[in-house]
Formats: structure tokens, sequence, C-alpha cells
């Protein structure tokens, strides 16, 4: 029976945490005197690429790697602060001889390489609202957040653009540029696009930064639209103060790590901390452009001396799956501390780490409303496994209770609510686009309200339940479809597990199970038994499945979310709404 805290030991921590997680320093903690760890703009004023590249640029790091570019057939390309600053800088100035203008709404849909970051830094400094796009991506999805957003130009490859583009072009008025580049080499020529390199080769290094501030629209995420129309949250280049304190004190990054975050520049996580946060930390991030493959990523972990890890619990499960051997093939000596975001980390997984790693994973919680990570198992912290951690310094959470009437209860010690975050913090954002009554339904007092079912320990971790959505309510009980999924992923059978309740006439819901298995495991009446006797025997008759089923995978978004209500629409007969963002349709 494994212990349910993980202690540390100094042994453990490699290095001395940035944070020491002491009641005494949250008290000392300020935004305010946060801010000294960036520089503003020369001439007044606040931008997110000044911040990332410019600065460093400018002093003592300018020859410190910026980006170590792994290319997918053993290129590599070493990109330093200061040149990233000059091919910024052309971009910018590019979109500038195109009569770009602050404001104008920039897209990026570009696979991992260089053209990705001069798009997303370049647009900031000429004070665009940056927009990125996930590659994979068929033409629908993209059309919809291309027209939703106001789509004015676009940076794209030319294989992409041909594939995805070229066939919903004529219905995006909107779009008056096409910056295209072949990811192999070599002039570009299509009707109704621009060279974008060809157009770099005749821009300057210099480009004077627009002039925006802490309030300037910065970044469009779009979320992953589990139902209806997908939202489009708008950030400001003030969350570059989040960004940077949460990487430096929920990733722990110090100035001579090798950074690794393997999230796709698509969605929020690969441009807040795949391509924002090391940058404004002054640290060298690594960059695989090649796909999931487990046995390039350890080579990868252990050959380019990966020290923090950022990676997501979808990517974890398929590593466990590859089975421990694999894993013991390599070393990590340089690693010293592993994250991951995306959705709750199983307790299973957590162990893992510790197993076969020689580290702990630390999971955290934040969305892409919130802009940056908001509770964390910091590296000085005990863990708990299955626990999201604390609120990190500067963030007051709660769990709460809306009523119906108006107004919030804050709950006690145990109590099953919603996560409340008390705003302001600087990188919470600023509206959902063209949807401003969704955006205020979000606040109630100086509170946001997440959607996301939590309670808080007596140690004042905090542990998710589920979306207030997929909470499955049985004869009086609320039941986290987390708890249950944590416990059949326990059995050596099981790769993944999704449940969602299930209508029943005298319980209200009753729960029901879908499972992967492992390799090695076939489908069968016999192993259905053993799972919800497992189950039963782990979690008692009340909260455990009553019915499992087997499937060959489970649906997830393409950022590794399950999609619980997918399953329940398939289970009942229901509409099975947007689909854009799944990951095998």
């Amino acid at each position: 029976m494994r212990p349910s805290i993980i202690e540390k030991s100094p042994a453990d921590l490699h290095l001395t945490p940035n944070w020491p997680d002491t009641a005494e320093a949250r008290v000392a903690f300020s935004w305010a005197a946060a801010m000294d760890g960036l520089s503003g703009l020369p001439g007044g004023g606040l931008n997110l690429a000044y911040e990332a590249v410019d600065r460093h640029a400018e002093g003592p790091r300018r020859g410190r790697v910026a980006l170590r570019l792994l290319g997918r057939e053993g290129r590599r390309r070493e990109v330093s602060f200061s040149e990233l600053s000059r091919l910024t800088n052309r971009f910018a100035n590019l979109l500038a001889g195109l009569g770009v203008r602050a404001g104008t709404r920039l897209f990026v849909l570009c696979n991992r390489g260089i053209e990705l970051y001069l798009g997303v830094l370049g647009g900031l400094k000429c004070g665009c609202v940056v927009s990125p796009l996930f590659p994979a991506f068929g033409p629908e999805p993209l059309e919809t957040r291309l027209r939703l957003g106001e789509g004015e130009v676009l940076l794209t490859s030319e294989s992409l653009y041909l594939r995805k583009v070229a066939p919903i072009r004529d219905r995006l008025p909107r779009l008056r540029h096409v910056l295209v580049y072949r990811e192999e080499g070599g002039p570009v020529e299509l009707k109704g696009t621009e060279d974008l390199h060809c157009l770099l080769g005749e821009s300057a290094d210099s480009f004077e930064i627009a002039p925006t501030t802490a309030d300037s629209p910065s970044l469009l995420h779009f979320t992953s639209g589990t139902t209806g129309t997908p939202k489009g949250a708008l950030h400001v280049h003030g969350a570059a103060l989040t960004h940077y304190v949460t990487g430096k004190y929920a990733l722990d990054l110090h100035a001579e790590d090798i950074f690794w975050c393997t999230a796709d520049p698509g969605w929020v996580t690969g441009i807040s901390y795949g391509v924002l946060t090391p940058l404004l930390l002054g640290v060298t991030s690594v960059v695989d452009c090649a796909d999931f493959d487990a046995e390039r990523w350890y080579s990868i972990l252990e050959r380019e001396r990966i020290s923090v890890w950022y990676t997501a619990p979808t990517a974890i499960r398929l590593l466990m799956r590859a089975g421990v051997e694999l894993a013991r093939g390599h070393s990590f000596p340089a690693l010293r501390f592993v994250a991951s975001v995306g959705e709750p980390l199983n307790p299973e997984a957590v162990w893992w780490g510790k197993e076969v790693l020689g580290l702990p994973i630390h999971d955290n919680w934040w969305q892409t409303e919130t802009g940056g990570i908001m509770l964390a198992n910091t590296p000085a912290m005990p863990i708990k496994p299955g626990s999201m951690g604390k609120p990190l310094p500067g963030i007051e959470a709660a769990i709460v209770h809306r009523r119906e009437e108006g107004g919030l209860d804050v709950l006690g010690t145990e109590d099953v609510g919603e996560l409340a975050l008390k705003q302001p913090w600087p990188g919470m954002f600023r509206a959902y686009i063209g949807q401003e009554e969704r955006y205020r339904d979000c606040f109630v007092g100086d509170w946001y309200l997440s959607g996301d079912l939590a309670r808080r320990d007596a140690d004042g971790y905090y542990w998710f339940v589920g979306r207030s959505d997929d909470v499955i309510k049985s004869a009086g009980h609320l039941i986290g479809p987390f708890e249950v999924e944590s416990s059949l992923l326990e059995h050596p059978a099981v790769a993944e597990a999704a449940v969602i309740g299930k209508p029943d006439p005298i319980l209200g819901e009753t729960v029901k199970a879908f499972v992967s298995l492992k390799g090695g495991f076939e489908p069968n009446t016999e192993l259905r038994d053993q799972l919800l006797g497992h189950a039963r025997k782990h979690l008692g008759a009340v909260v455990a499945p009553k019915e499992l089923d087997f499937l060959p995978s489970l649906p997830r978004t393409r950022s590794g979310k399950l999609m619980r209500r997918l399953l329940k629409a398939r289970e009942l007969g229901l509409p099975e709404g947007d689909l854009s963002t799944l990951e095998n349709p």
C-alpha cells in the first residue's frame, strides 16, 4: 500500500526552490513587487515580446540559446536571444509594410518551427492580437475560429494552406493577407498568398515596438469547445507578469535550466509555457518538431539534458503504456522537476514518475481563461497524489456555491463546490469575443467561477471532482468521475478509464464506466466482473460503477482532455455537439 503523501528531503530538490512555500512568504508576496522581475518598454508600457526576447538580447544573455529546435530527421537549429530579436523584428517590419497596425488579428497556423515563433513574437511586437491555431484542425474548425476572431492576417505553411485554408478562403472575406512558407525551404508561388521568407529577406533587423501597455490586447485563445461554439478568450500584455511568476514559482525555472514543454502551441499551454514563459525567464527552451514517440521522447530527455519538463497526462499515459523497460534503457541525470497540466493527474501517474523517472510528477491547475497556473504542487511542498496542490502566491481560491437568487456562499473544508478565484490577477482574460453575456456569467462579485467542482482538505490542498456538468448525482450523493476513474486505473489491465452518469428512475443517475485495456489483456465478461469488483472494493457500492463497457480508445480532445459528454451523448442517443477538437472523430 502506497503512502498518501510523498514527502521530500533536501536531496530530492536538487536545487533550492525559487518559492519556499511558507506562510510568511505568501504574506510577503505582492504582484507589484514581482514586477521588478520585468523591465517594461524603454519608453514606458509593457510588451510580452519585449520582455521575452529583446530585454535579454540587449543584456548579458544575448548569446544564450533561446530555442533549440529538433527537426523530424535529426536536424537541429539553435537560435540565440540576439538572433531571435533580429528575426522577430524582421517579421514585425514585414507586417508594418503590409499596413498592419496595432489591434489587427493575426492568426498563426504552423507546425513547430522557427516560423511559428516569428509569427507569435513578431506579431506581439507589432501590437497585433495573435491567435494560435492547432495545425491538426480540419478546414471547418479553422474557418469557425478565423471567422469568430475576425482574422485579417494568416501565417501558415504551403502544405497546410493547400490542404486546409484554400478550400475555405472564399468564405473568409476579412482575411486580407496570407503569408506562406515552404517547410523544406525554397520559394512559394501560390495565387492569393505572399512568400514569407522573400518578404523577411527584404525587411530590416531593427523595429520600434508598438507602445502597448499592460491592458493592451495581446493573445486570443480559443477553448476546446466541448459543447457549442468555441469561446475566444482575449488576454492582455499584462499576462507577462503571470507567466513570469508562475514559471519561476510553479515550474521552478532557474537561469541555467534546459526546459521542455511538450504542448502544441496551437493550445494555450503551448503558447503560455512553451513559447513565452521560458523566454521571459531567459531559459533555453527545447522544441521538438516531430510527433510523439516514446523512444524519441526518452532520448530527448536524456540527450538534451532536460532539467525541467512540463507535459500532459495523455503523454504520461502513453509512456506508461510503452512499458517500464523502455524508460529504464535511458538515464536522466539532469532531470530535476516534472510537472503536468491539461486534465487532473491520477495518483497512479504521480507514483509512476517517482518509481520510473525517479521524480514524482507535480500536477497543477489552470484554464484558458486564467491565462496561467493558479494552483500547483510546488517543489518545496509534499505531494498528495491526485491533488491539484495549493493556490500560488497572489492567488486567492475558495470553494463556493452559487445561490439561485444571486451571490455566493463560501464552503468549508471537504465540502464539494465550484472552484472560484478572487480577481484580479495579471493574466486573467478580459473578454469572450462576441459573447459578453457568457463572459459576465463567469463572475459573481469579486470572484471568477471556473465551472470546475472541487474540494479543499484540512491542509489546504485542492482536489478536482469534475466539471460541473460531469458530476454524477446518485441517490443524493455527488460522485466525481475523476475519483472513480483513478480507482479503475489502479487495476493492472486498465490503460484509460472514463465514467458518466446514466439516468435511473429510482437513483436519479447510476455510474457507467468505459475502459480501454493495456496490451496483453482481452475484453471479456470475466475481466468486466473483475473490474467492477475492484471498484466496489475500493470505492464502495454507492460510488462504484454499475456497468462497464470496453472501448479500443476513449474520445479525447486534441489537447488530451476526456470528452465524457461525448460518451454520454452516444450512450443516450443525444446530439453529439461540436466535434471539431475531437482527436479521432
